[in-house]
């Protein structure tokens, strides 16, 4: 059995950071050494592997870095842009998963669960792509894969002809994870009048006249919702091990509505009163962490940090920019930015690991660096402070490496 020993780093362990030596055998991890009498023992698993003839041992030396637990994303929606990056020009689905995924490592992500809407009606945002991305991504992590992949599954309430899909992934068990959305003007993210209409017109080039119709078509669409179909509907994910989520909640109300809904996870409260709420009854409270990076939301939503500080908010998602998952860990350490703020590295790295592990119900696996657990680890070093993965290891096997040099003054 292969051995792999990652030597003196900093080793993120849930509550603290400590310099370890941590014992990787196959695909689990076997033992983290701390303490200097266990040198011993860690000299056996050095020079005396078992007897087999394919038993190996490889040591990888991180000193002066970080060893963390591998960041698990519950909510991306990046694979929609690397499969239509402008409008109008869709590359082949298999290009664009394989390409996302090598980007993946990179930046400390070895599990993605792909955000893929069912609904919306805008970009590459329907059913007639969706399906095609479920059964390849099924297909190919079956094959090879970089990463451990998982699906999202949004669901836009209003696009009625959606829910057999819906029913048939919750019944064959095809999804991890399943989120409400309801991207229909005057409520949500859409509250403030025109709001609605200006993101269509700006991202899909419609006129006015254009844009009127789209929302007529939506409002009536809206109103034939069965809102106790779909709460039975999320009974049955959340009874069959899927998680599910209410996205954009505005209110204390809108929470209570989707309580019944059997959700674990509140994704993107637009106010801190609201996300304040959703944590009190016990949910997991999703941010973005672009909203952490850029030090506000975009859309002039809630503060990020604000809800972190708060206690309000125990995960970071990527949302739509993969890169930000490290970087906002960093941030809420104080390493990257220093910050008074700063709630230290291991409850950020919490945040991106093991609290989503938990809220997707594979903690048990996944998302801390401890004995008996999956080997899904990323080793960090950093430059002027900012993260750079220089190793990336998935279920004991080293999926990326990379290293760096100086050049030359002349």
């Amino acid at each position: 059995m292969r051995t792999t020993i990652i030597r003196d780093g900093q080793a993120v362990l849930p509550g603290k950071v400590v310099k370890a030596d941590i014992v990787v055998r196959g695909d689990v991890i076997e033992a983290i050494i701390q303490e200097p009498q266990d040198q011993v023992k860690l000299s056996t698993w050095i020079n005396q592997p078992d007897s087999s003839p394919n038993d190996s041992v490889t040591l990888i030396n991180a000193a002066g870095r970080y060893v963390l637990p591998g960041l698990i994303d519950i909510h991306c929606d990046a694979i929609e842009k690397e499969v239509q990056p402008r409008p109008n020009t869709l590359f082949p689905l298999q290009m664009a998963l394989i390409e996302f995924e090598r980007k993946l490592p990179v930046h400390g992500i070895t599990s993605m669960y792909h955000s893929l809407s069912l609904g919306v009606g805008l970009s590459l945002r329907g059913g007639h792509l969706l399906t095609r991305l479920v059964d390849l991504i099924h297909a190919y992590k079956k094959r090879r894969a970089m990463i451990r992949h998982g699906i999202h599954l949004r669901y836009e309430v209003s696009h009625l002809a959606g829910i057999p899909v819906v029913e048939q992934y919750v019944q064959e068990g095809k999804i991890d994870y399943l989120s409400f959305m309801d991207h229909s003007p005057g409520q949500g993210q859409y509250k403030v009048p025109g709001s609605f209409e200006s993101y269509v017109m700006k991202n899909q080039a419609v006129n006015v006249d254009e844009v009127k119709k789209i929302v007529e078509e939506l409002l009536a669409r809206q109103q034939l919702v069965d809102w106790k179909h779909l709460e039975r509907l999320g009974i049955l994910a959340a009874q069959k091990g899927i998680s599910v989520a209410s996205h954009d909640d505005d209110s204390p109300e809108r929470v209570n509505r989707f309580l019944s809904f059997g959700v674990n996870i509140s994704e993107f409260p637009l106010n801190l009163e609201t996300a304040q709420h959703a944590a009190s009854k016990g949910l997991h409270v999703c941010v973005g962490a672009p909203n952490v990076v850029r030090g506000g939301s975009h859309d002039n939503n809630m503060s990020a940090i604000a809800a972190i500080d708060a206690g309000a908010a125990d995960i970071l998602c990527s949302d739509y920019h993969p890169a930000s998952l490290l970087a906002a860990v960093f941030k809420l350490s104080g390493i990257l930015d220093s910050s008074e703020t700063a709630i230290g590295l291991p409850e950020a790295v919490l945040m991106a690991s093991l609290n989503p592990a938990i809220a997707l119900g594979v903690d048990k696996q996944l998302g801390s660096i401890e004995p008996g657990k999956k080997a899904d680890m990323i080793i960090v070093e950093t430059f002027d402070n900012y993260p750079m993965v220089s190793t990336a290891m998935v279920d004991g096997t080293v999926v990326y490496e990379s290293s760096t040099y100086v050049p030359s003054q002349h």
